[in-house]
Parts: structure tokens; C-alpha cells; sequence
């Protein structure tokens, strides 16, 4: 029978009370109300950001290190950078102090020595010599506040880190492997050995090498 106030079978207004809506079947077979997707799109949003997090973590402590890194190389670099100069000026301190034991004098501020004698020492004392062990005085003193300074090797253990060997000549007064003479000084720039001392080693009687 056909409704005729508005010409609709009852049938299809029926069937239009109980269609439900695409959003309302899709939430029925998800499990989910309507707009459900939005949860898991925050979770990933604050995945991502913690991430995010972590690698601006990791670089700011790269940086760091580089930059701990970069000032410590800078250091050094200022620290050593006089090292082929004063490598070159070394064999002109040596002729000094080679001159001063020609005269049979100490040279000044030698380690383990007393400092030469002033001209009212003794006759053989002149102006020349004097003047030489001012010139000499000053140039070691500008090499030393480059950091310059030479270390004591006789009398004390072969080492290779410090010494080169020329010779070794037997001797039982001394522990075998004792540099007993020092043929050229060995110096140290700060706290780096910028040049070998040549010595002279000990060893067992009968053992004598060159």
C-alpha cells in the first residue's frame, strides 16, 4: 500500500531509518569512534620529536669534542711552532759552549756547574772573554724563554728516548748501560725532546763497541 500524503512506500522509509552512515560502518568494523586515527598520529609526532631530541643531543656533544679537539691541536701548534728554528740555532749554542771549554772554561749556566768566573778570577780573564760569555748569556736566555731547555745526561741510565750512542766503553765502576761522557747536548722543547743527546755508554769490561 502506497502512502498517499507524500507518494513513499513504507518500505523504503523503513529502510532509510535503519541505513547507517560510511563513518558509522567504518568506526563499527575498526572498533573505533569516528576520528579514532588521531592518537596514533600524536604517537608519531612524539616519536619523531624525541628523535629529533636525541640527534640534536649527538651533535651538540660532536661539537664539543671537536671543539675541545681543535684547541688542543691549536695549542700545541703555538706551543712547538718555534721547534725548526731553535733546531737550527742549536749548533751555534754548541760553538759557544765548545769555544768556552777550548779556553778551559765552564760554560755559563751549564746544568750541574757553577757559572764561569768574572775578569777579577784570574789573569787569563780578558774583556774579549767577557764580552763572549755576555752574548753567549743572552742568547741562551732568549732560547730558554722559547721554551728551550737542555737535560743532564751523563752519569745517568741509558735511555733511548733521550740519548743517541756513539760508543760504548767498558767500565766496572758504573752500572753497565750508564752514559758515562756527553758528546753533544740533548734539549727539550716545553716538555717534547727536540734533539737526541750523543753520549757515550757503558759497558762490561771486554764489551767495548762502536
Amino acid at each position: 500500500m502506497i502512502d498517499e500524503s507524500n507518494g513513499t512506500p513504507p518500505e523504503e522509509i523503513q529502510g532509510e531509518s535503519t541505513e547507517s552512515s560510511p563513518q558509522a560502518e567504518a568506526a563499527h568494523r575498526g572498533g573505533e569512534e569516528p576520528g579514532g586515527g588521531e592518537p596514533g598520529g600524536v604517537a608519531e609526532l612524539e616519536e619523531a620529536l624525541a628523535q629529533a631530541r636525541d640527534q640534536i643531543l649527538r651533535k651538540a656533544a660532536e661539537f664539543e669534542n671537536y671543539k675541545k679537539r681543535m684547541e688542543a691541536e691549536t695549542g700545541a701548534v703555538i706551543r712547538f711552532a718555534n721547534e725548526d728554528l731553535l733546531l737550527r740555532l742549536l749548533p751555534v749554542l754548541d760553538d759557544f759552549e765548545r769555544s768556552f771549554k777550548a779556553l778551559g772554561k765552564t760554560p755559563p749556566g751549564s746544568p750541574g756547574t757553577t757559572a764561569a768566573s768574572g775578569p777579577s778570577a784570574g789573569q787569563e780573564q780578558d774583556a774579549f772573554i767577557t764580552g763572549i760569555e755576555m752574548i753567549y748569556g743572552k742568547f741562551k736566555k732568549i732560547l730558554e724563554q722559547a721554551g728551550l731547555t737542555p737535560f743532564e745526561s751523563t752519569g745517568q741510565p741509558f735511555d733511548p728516548e733521550l740519548h743517541d750512542a756513539l760508543l760504548q766503553v767498558p767500565r766496572d765502576d758504573v752500572p753497565d748501560h750508564t752514559v758515562v761522557e756527553e758528546i753533544e747536548r740533548g734539549y727539550r722543547l716545553n716538555e717534547k725532546v727536540l734533539r737526541h743527546a750523543r753520549v757515550v755508554v757503558s759497558s762490561k769490561s771486554g764489551s767495548a763497541t762502536a
